[in-house]
C-alpha cells in the first residue's frame, strides 16, 4: 500500500498526465471546457494559498481575477499584442491592488476581515461597473491575443498548453513554497498566530506577503481567462464568483492543494451536468438548485472534502474488519 505522500505524488502526477493527453481524446468544446477549468483550478489555488496556507478567509478573491483581466485587455496594443508583457502587467496590476488591500484590511481579524476584502472587492467592482474606464455593464473585447514568441494564443491548443504549463508552474511553485521557511511559517499563524508572534516573527509582513502572491496568481487566472474568452466584464469582479471559487476549495478539501484542483473540476462538472437539457430536460434551467443541493450534501457527508474520500472509506472498511475480527474473536472464546 502506498504512504500518503506517495499516494498524493501518484494522484497528482496522474492528473497532469491525463491533462496533458487529453486533448487527443477530446473534441473542440471538450479542449475548450478543460481549459475554462485549468484557469478556474488556478484560481483556487490562488485562494488556497490564503484560505488553507495562511488561515484567512477572503471575499474578495475575484477582484484580483477581475483586475488581471481587465490589465490584460485595456493595456493590450492595439497593433501588436505581446504576450509576455501583458502577462507581467496583468500580474502586477492585480498584486499591486492585493498589497494595498492586504495592508488594510489585514489589520482586522475574523469576519472583520472577510466584510473588508468584500468592501474592497465591490469598490473594484463599481469602479469597472460604473465608469467609462471597464466599458461599464458592456465589458469590453480584447481585439487581438497575445503572441508568446512563436505560439499564438488564439489558437485554442496552444492556449489549452500554455494554461497546463501555467497550473503545474502555480502547483509546484505553491508545493515548494509551503515546504519552505516561509510556508512553515504561515502554516504557524494559521494554527496559532499568537504564538508565532511571541516567537519573534512578523505575522503581519507573513500574511501580507501571502495576500499579495495570492492576488499575483488570481491576476495570472485573470489573464488567461481574458485571453481565453476574448472579453471581459464586470461581473468577474463580483462576489459571487468569489463565493464559486472559495466553494470550490472546501468542496475539494481546505488545506491540501490537490484538493483545490479536484474543487475546481469537481464544481465546473457539477454545473454543466445540471446545466444539461439532454439529462435534466427542463429543469436545466434550474440548475442552480441542483448544484446548491449537491454541494450541501458534499459538505455534510464530506467533512474534509473530496480529497479526504480515500482516507474516509479506508476507516470504514478498517472498522468492518476490526469489529468484524472482534465477532469472530469472541465466537472462538466461546467455543
Amino acid at each position: 500500500m502506498l504512504s500518503k505522500p506517495s499516494a498524493a505524488l501518484f494522484f497528482v502526477l496522474a492528473f497532469f498526465a491525463t491533462l496533458a493527453f487529453y486533448p487527443l481524446v477530446g473534441g473542440k468544446f471538450g479542449v475548450d471546457l478543460v481549459t475554462k477549468i485549468m484557469i478556474y483550478a488556478i484560481f483556487a489555488l490562488s485562494l488556497e494559498l490564503l484560505v488553507g496556507g495562511t488561515g484567512l478567509v477572503c471575499f474578495g478573491q475575484a477582484a484580483f481575477f477581475g483586475i488581471g483581466a481587465y490589465a490584460t485587455v485595456l493595456l493590450s496594443p492595439s497593433n501588436d499584442a505581446a504576450g509576455l508583457a501583458l502577462w507581467v502587467l496583468a500580474i502586477l496590476a492585480a498584486s499591486i491592488y492585493a498589497f494595498i488591500v492586504g495592508a488594510l484590511s489585514l489589520r482586522t481579524s475574523g469576519v472583520y476581515f472577510i466584510m473588508v476584502t468584500l468592501a474592497f472587492a465591490q469598490m473594484a467592482y463599481y469602479v469597472v461597473h460604473d465608469t467609462p474606464l471597464g466599458g461599464g455593464t458592456d465589458g469590453i473585447y480584447l481585439y487581438i491575443k497575445p503572441v508568446f514568441g512563436p505560439f499564438d494564443l488564439d489558437q485554442p491548443i496552444t492556449l489549452y498548453f500554455v494554461t497546463l504549463l501555467s497550473l503545474i508552474a502555480v502547483f509546484v511553485f505553491l508545493a515548494r513554497l509551503s515546504g519552505s521557511r516561509f510556508g512553515r511559517a504561515l502554516a504557524g499563524i494559521r494554527v496559532n498566530e499568537q504564538r508565532m508572534r511571541a516567537a519573534g516573527f512578523s505575522t503581519y509582513a507573513y500574511k501580507l506577503a501571502a495576500f499579495t502572491i495570492s492576488g499575483g496568481l488570481a491576476g495570472l487566472a485573470g489573464f488567461l481567462f481574458a485571453v481565453k474568452d476574448g472579453f471581459v466584464n464586470p461581473e468577474m469582479l463580483s462576489w459571487h464568483l468569489s463565493g464559486a471559487v472559495l466553494i470550490m476549495i472546501i468542496l475539494g478539501g481546505i488545506g491540501h492543494l490537490r484538493g483545490a484542483l479536484i474543487g475546481a473540476f469537481a464544481f465546473a462538472l457539477l454545473q454543466e451536468l445540471f446545466k444539461s437539457e439532454a439529462i435534466f430536460g427542463a429543469f436545466a434551467k434550474h440548475w442552480h438548485l441542483g448544484l446548491g443541493l449537491s454541494i450541501i450534501a458534499s459538505v455534510a457527508l464530506l467533512p474534509r472534502g473530496l480529497v479526504g474520500v480515500p482516507a474516509q472509506l479506508q476507516a470504514r472498511l478498517w472498522g468492518r474488519s476490526s469489529r468484524r475480527a472482534q465477532s469472530l474473536g469472541g465466537t472462538d472464546v466461546s467455543h
